[in-house]
């Protein structure tokens, strides 16, 4: 069946919708990228043109078709990013395609094809790169906060841990050896080279060396609870959610309360998805400001959390952020919900 743009009937409703769909997917990339020519077949057939063609800013052209005489479309591609507007010469249309408000090359058809038809693909084309623009955009902000997060290891943790480490070279240099291994082990998760995404287990040996270097430096005053079900171990979830809520828990509420204080750490199968929470009974906080924080509204120690919510919504869709209970003077508890299985996210 032939579908032509600009002339549809409601019988050929879905069949343009679906074309539309894998227009834009084909063209995230631009229109100078491998699947923009996948792109171009299909906007010719959509069009019922002979030929589709994409021009860049430089004039240099692209075809899907037989390829109409070439000075003849140079001119035209000349006059149409020049004037940016439409032009024609038959059977040849040119349409200049605006990204962001910016022109971005132009749409070329050949053959018996409304000019109209032809506007309208060429929106689709500029929506569509335009939005793969948008998307590697965010993809880039995602992996410039991640970096951010890499780096933030507390210098104040840094100089405490290793104080403490050396403290016990002499007396108890096992023990020494032990946590200056676990030392180790955390910058090198924190710090290291990784993929997007870990296993569960993963996150979880992470966090443990990290309370044991806490344990070390804040002795008695710290208690700590682990638990995990074996069965989320394998789950896949973002690089580096869990620590950050750790360490919230300590340096926002353990540390500033007088006296001893416990943080407990749970991951457990609730039906399809992964739930796993992060408690203290420290000092809590006001849950406007908590709020705030996960808004992104505070600089400094609230990136981590922030970085963390904002991923999860990113990752698993806007219901998957994280849930904060607290009070002041209440403790806080932080509670991430993942799904078990998720197309996509891998180790």
């Amino acid at each position: 069946m032939l579908v032509r743009l600009g002339n549809r009937t409601k019988d050929a409703t879905p069949q343009v919708l679906a074309a539309a769909r894998r227009i834009t997917r084909d063209l995230r990339d631009g229109t100078g990228s491998i699947r923009a020519r996948r792109a171009l077949r299909r906007i010719r057939r959509l069009l019922g043109a002979d030929a589709a063609g994409f021009a860049d800013l430089s004039g240099t052209t692209t075809w899907i078709g037989p390829v109409p005489d070439e000075p003849v479309v140079a001119a035209l591609v000349h006059d149409a990013l020049h004037s940016e507007a439409t032009q024609e010469k038959s059977p040849l249309i040119a349409v200049p395609l605006r990204i962001r408000d910016e022109l971005g090359g132009a749409l070329l058809v050949s053959g018996r094809v409304s000019s109209a038809a032809v506007r309208e693909a060429a929106a689709l084309v500029g929506h569509a790169v335009e939005r793969g623009k948008l998307e590697a955009s965010a993809d880039q902000a995602a992996q410039a906060e991640l970096r951010a997060l890499r780096a933030e290891i507390s210098p104040h943790f840094v100089y405490n841990a290793l104080t403490v480490i050396s403290s016990l070279v002499t007396s108890e240099p096992d023990r020494a050896r032990e946590l200056m291994l676990d030392f180790a082990d955390y910058t090198r998760y924190s710090l290291a080279k990784h993929g997007e995404y870990t296993m569960l287990a993963e996150e979880f040996h992470a966090i443990e060396t990290y309370l044991a270097l806490q344990k070390a430096v804040l002795g008695e005053r710290l208690h700590v609870q682990v638990r995990v079900a074996p069965e989320v171990l394998a789950v896949a979830v973002p690089y580096l959610v869990l620590e950050p809520l750790v360490e919230n828990a300590i340096r926002h509420g353990i540390e500033p309360r007088a006296g001893t204080g416990t943080v407990g750490v749970r991951g457990e199968a609730e039906g399809n998805d992964c739930v796993i929470s992060v408690e203290d009974d420290g000092v809590g906080m006001d849950p406007a400001l908590a709020a705030k924080i996960l808004a992104g509204g505070e600089s400094g120690d609230s990136l981590g959390l922030a970085n963390v919510d904002r991923r999860l919504r990113t990752v698993y869709g806007p219901w998957f952020g994280l849930v904060v209970e607290t009070a002041p003077g209440a403790g806080c508890k932080v509670v991430v919900r993942v799904p078990r299985f998720q197309p996509g996210v891998m180790p």
